[in-house]
């Protein structure tokens, strides 16, 4: 596989994201407790022994660079590689990425360099688990110059993503970018075969995935003009001249783009059979390792929910909630629908002393919280007796300082402060 290059776009600024990218590159938005976004595709390519793989970024990429230097070290008899090529000056090139096709574009002189015979193009915020081994043997044996993963989704998703038409042998005859909510799109709906085969209801339609695999030659040939977006521009455009395949994913996808999408994929995890399975030891999820202690629970009860590593739970009542590496959660304190990401490190009692003498909380949750319906990012500090989503239901989106609403869910940003008693 070692002529397979894999390429993974991390993104722009991540403004849907946005409080969880204000300090970090959207592929380093921790997800489940103890992953990051960027894991799921890194962790495919390593289940199918693609050991070649670029990362993308030109924002806030700090964080993502430590994280991949902690976590993914290949031997030296693999030639294998995980490395950040974030947007850069050269003598060719002295802006920033203008979008996908560009930033690909503008890596050719890096990427030349392991003289691959295939591209494979991941994004580096969806959750699936894919066999790239699978999509690439379909793209070799087609004869393709260029090969799209799709998935079907509703008239509701399709307006978010690129759909698309097949013939009878799957090769693509269509293409369009997001046509929202508004625009007639019933000539794309999927033909009553296919709709059968995989038991889909009749409003449904194929929507790329992101995800696609292109010959070398051809992927140079298709960038070589100033085209900056894959999916508006690049496909659409060698749909026309090239054959374009689909590669039909059945399996659970989800692309994490909003804060709603974010917050409901974390907390589907929890359910008695999630969508996707964290549980596979034949496909791993890959992340760093802390060597950090088990979890502990004191006189707590913990009901459909998630303990990563290292926290210490003390006579708390959670449920549905997600409980990130080294929480420490005091007493009294109950938790319904929370996603919360943890902290990095543990607070020295000389920490705390200053903390208590500066009247300030100490990272984690204090005692008596009551928290409903939120995300609280990592190393948040909050203080005893604060309520947060119980009072008010009646949530308009926006910006209040110490705290986000976006999409109706509560943000509380990393290392932010809620002082004692705070009620949002």
């Amino acid at each position: 596989m070692s002529e397979v290059l894999s390429i993974v776009l991390g993104g722009g600024k991540g403004t849907r994201l946005f409080p969880l990218t204000q300090e970090r590159a959207k592929p380093a938005v921790p997800f489940g407790g103890k992953y990051r976004l960027v894991d799921i595709p890194i962790s495919n390519c390593i289940n199918a022994g693609l050991r070649q793989i670029y990362i993308l970024t030109q924002f806030n990429s700090a964080s993502l660079h430590l994280h991949l230097a902690q976590t993914y070290v290949f031997d030296s008899f693999t030639n294998g590689f995980v490395e950040i090529l974030a947007a850069e000056q050269t003598f060719e090139h002295s802006g920033w990425f203008e979008g996908t096709a560009d930033a690909v574009r503008k890596n050719f002189l890096h990427f030349r360099t392991q003289n691959p015979s295939y591209y494979l193009i991941l994004s580096g915020d969806q959750l699936y688990r894919m066999d790239l081994q699978d999509i690439l043997k379909k793209h070799r044996d087609s004869g393709a110059a260029i090969t799209i993963a799709c998935t079907v989704v509703n008239r509701q998703d399709a307006s978010q993503l690129g759909i698309l038409k097949t013939d009878k042998n799957n090769r693509i005859t269509e293409f369009l970018e997001k046509p929202g909510p508004a625009k007639d799109i019933g000539d794309f709906k999927i033909p009553a075969e296919l709709r059968a085969a995989k038991n889909a209801k009749e409003d449904s339609y194929l929507a790329s995935m992101g995800i696609y695999v292109f010959n070398a030659k051809n992927m140079e040939n298709c960038l070589a003009n100033e085209l900056t977006d894959f999916g508006k521009e690049v496909i659409p455009q060698a749909i026309n001249n090239l054959k374009v395949n689909a590669y039909i994913f059945d399996g659970y996808w989800e692309d994490i783009g909003t804060i709603r999408s974010f917050y409901e994929a974390n907390l589907d995890l929890t359910s008695l059979r999630p969508r996707f399975d964290f549980y596979d030891e034949d496909k791993p999820i890959y992340t760093h390792l802390r060597n950090l202690p088990p979890s502990k629970m004191n006189f707590s009860n913990m009901n459909q929910s998630i303990a990563a590593e290292g926290c210490i739970i003390t006579n708390a009542s959670i449920a549905n909630s997600i409980v990130g590496v080294r929480t420490i959660i005091e007493s009294g304190s109950s938790l319904n629908g929370v996603v919360c990401m943890g902290a990095d490190y543990y607070e020295t009692e000389a920490e705390k002393q200053k903390n208590t003498e500066a009247r300030l909380p100490n990272i984690g949750i204090g005692k008596g919280v009551i928290i409903k319906g939120a995300i609280i990012d990592k190393n948040a500090c909050i203080g005893d007796g604060c309520r947060i989503g119980v009072d008010n239901l009646n949530r308009e989106d926006g910006n209040y300082g110490h705290y986000h609403i976006i999409d109706g869910i509560i943000v509380i940003p990393k290392n932010e402060v809620l002082y004692p008693g705070t009620v949002i």
